[in-house]
């Protein structure tokens, strides 16, 4: 069965990773706050009163597109398409087609920052498979004019940077709503984390300053990833009330780990 993502892909290798992907959300949802078009989801309501489990459902419904058969992301993008054009008649506005690029480029930065924070540096091929990977997602979205490789997707992301970000009132209260939902301990984890992924416009913007702890955390953290020990850190990371999301995650993610496994053992044994 055609995957809508190929199986080999290093975007399934990052995005079925717990950690990784639950440190993607901490750095977009720092830049994520600064940007112009956050008003849309304000508008709903929905991401101020449950910043948490707004993070669990986006992340559902991208690794739900990566990991599916190829129609079956198809329809997970129609319904995207759906919820999106609700709201735009309910608000009688079209949402910016800058609005979903900048989304996009964000998930590009993050998917990338964070595998190298707790992995290894990124070849040039595997950064310019992770732009391919969301423009093909954009392009189901109906987004035009999306960078198809790594080089161009820099200058263009860049851009998107100095253009459409800004701290406002938005930003400010969501912030309070992390750290209300989060809790003080959390909260200033989520802020260390977001030092070390987010770049120097979005740190100057919100001034978050150098990390305080991360900085000699973060390499202790990554010899002790690959044991069970460091589940305990991630479940710290994530409220009570959201433990089962994240359970369910995890052994959805351990599942497409052994998967994995038995493809590449069935094409080594194939290839013999």
């Amino acid at each position: 069965m055609k995957t809508f993502i190929s199986k080999t892909s290093i975007v399934r290798k990052i995005w079925s990773t717990t950690d990784i992907t639950l440190f993607i959300f901490a750095g977009a949802s720092a830049e994520f706050a600064l940007n112009r078009q956050v008003h849309w989801l304000y508008f709903t309501g929905k991401l101020p009163a449950d910043p948490v489990g707004r993070l669990f459902s986006t992340i559902r419904y991208a690794q739900q597109i990566i990991f599916s058969a190829e129609g079956e992301a198809v329809d997970a993008i129609s319904r995207i398409n759906k919820i999106h054009h609700g709201v735009e008649a309910a608000r009688g506005r079209e949402i910016p087609a800058a609005a979903y690029k900048d989304v996009l480029y964000m998930l590009i930065y993050y998917s990338i920052k964070s595998f190298e924070l707790l992995e290894r540096k990124l070849t040039i091929e595997e950064k310019d498979e992770i732009v391919l990977t969301f423009a093909k997602i954009g392009s189901g979205m109906g987004i035009q004019d999306i960078p198809d490789s790594y080089s161009e997707w820099v200058s263009i992301y860049e851009v998107h940077l100095n253009e459409n970000l800004e701290n406002s009132l938005h930003t400010r209260d969501l912030f309070k709503q992390y750290r209300r939902q989060l809790g003080a301990f959390r909260y200033f984890i989520l802020l260390e984390i977001q030092r070390l992924l987010v770049g120097e416009r979005v740190n100057r913007l919100l001034r978050l300053g150098r990390p305080l702890l991360a900085n000699w955390f973060v390499p202790a953290y990554r010899l002790v990833r690959r044991y069970d020990l460091s589940k305990l850190f991630i479940q710290v990371l994530v409220p009570n009330k959201f433990r089962g999301q994240l359970k369910s995650m995890d052994e959805r993610n351990t599942s497409r780990a052994k998967d994995k496994e038995y493809d590449m053992a069935e094409s080594a044994e194939f290839s013999h």
